[in-house]
């Protein structure tokens, strides 16, 4: 029988992946800013392009610092796969061997469902949030958007969007821990829908309807996703019952 690992070799392997994580992220953001931290931030600003809206710096450096703060989260987001295998090479002794295959099998669902989320809010949602704050709502104002401020804005809604298409996951796992059951999500239903519609309208004001689709049919497409999982967990469940039960 193995020995468990004394406390000094556990904190000498997680600085071992502090290192080598940390060190990864660095050589990505210092790439991403000598090779694509301009074409970044003119994707970035490419909806105000559309408008005709202008860019302007109001402090010295800011555009430098602007660059450093998108060559950061590029930087984490290429040297991400470096930091999971450390983190999962660290954690990977202590899990069973179910919780191995799930692990498995969920990241890179995570990460395709993560990257979604990232372009549908780049294309859909972004696009309609800065028409509406800068057009439909600024009237006889000439907006002047600062780059600082800008970045952080495109930032509090790529983020949020990109975690929102994780639901299913969230919800798969909540069944998995007895949290949720697909009864309760589908009770559910009809409130969802209903918050869902009014934040889309909310966001899409106006009779644009197809715009208000746009934005609410795929989050409520990841809740019935979402359903739809926590309900393969109960049916696993209840045949794993069904078989100890004859084995009885």
């Amino acid at each position: 029988m193995d020995r468990p690992m004394p406390l000094t070799g556990h904190l000498a392997a997680l600085r071992r992946v502090l290192l080598i994580s940390g060190a990864a992220v660095a050589v990505c953001s210092l790439a991403v800013f000598f090779g694509l931290s301009d074409y970044l931030v003119e994707i970035l600003l490419k909806p105000l392009r559309l408008l005709n809206v202008p860019v302007i710096t109001t402090r010295v450096g800011e555009a430098l610092l602007t660059k450093i703060r998108i060559s950061l989260l590029g930087g984490l987001v290429l040297g991400f796969p470096v930091v999971a295998w450390q983190l999962g090479g660290y954690l990977w002794p202590a899990l069973r061997e179910s919780e191995r295959r799930l692990a498995l099998t969920l990241f890179p669902v995570s990460a395709i469902l993560f990257a979604a989320g990232a372009l549908f809010s780049y294309y859909v949602i972004l696009p309609l949030a800065v028409r509406f704050l800068l057009v439909v709502t600024a009237g006889e104002f000439n907006p002047m958007i600062t780059l600082r401020e800008y970045v952080s804005f495109t930032g509090a809604l790529l983020v949020p969007g990109s975690l929102v298409f994780e639901a299913p996951l969230v919800l798969y796992l909540l069944a998995r821990l007895d949290v949720v059951t697909p009864a309760g999500l589908r009770r559910r239903r009809k409130h969802v829908y209903l918050g869902v519609f009014i934040l889309a309208a909310l966001l899409t004001p106006g009779t644009d309807v197809l715009s208000q689709v746009a934005v609410a049919v795929p989050t409520l497409l990841l809740y019935e996703a979402g359903i739809v999982l926590a309900g393969l967990v109960e049916r696993s469940r209840r045949k794993t019952a069904a078989v100890k039960a004859r084995a009885a």
